[in-house]
């Protein structure tokens, strides 16, 4: 079941990465000026945009497709990649504290699952 959830994940990170018509550029800017790019809304805490940033820099060294960099990030972590990014890196069994961190920085729930 697990390597199946991982399979669905990969393909479609994979098929969803060419499109993507616009992606958030990645540049080599501070955390919290990336904080507000991302439209996050809650409170900066640097460990925890330093650990969710970790889960979507790990995706982007996992696939090496440029795109997954930003679309993990995007609305402030809520995005479908990043739910991706989470099975790919089978860090399910931190979703639930993932999702508290999200709180935190976005200032509202967090709608992945």
């Amino acid at each position: 079941m697990c390597s199946r959830n991982l399979a669905i994940s990969l393909a479609l990170i994979i098929a969803l990465v060419p499109l993507a018509a616009v992606a958030l550029p990645h540049h080599n800017v501070s955390k919290r000026s990336l904080f507000f790019e991302l439209e996050c809304k809650g409170t900066f805490n640097k460990q925890i945009f330093y650990r969710l940033d970790r889960i979507c820099e790990d995706c982007y060294s996992l696939f090496r497709e440029p795109q997954i960099l930003s679309f993990c990030k995007k609305q402030c972590f809520t995005s479908d990649y990043f739910r991706g990014c989470i099975d790919a890196l089978q860090l399910t069994d931190e979703l639930e504290q993932i999702k508290q961190n999200i709180r935190i920085l976005n200032g509202v729930d967090p709608n992945i699952s």
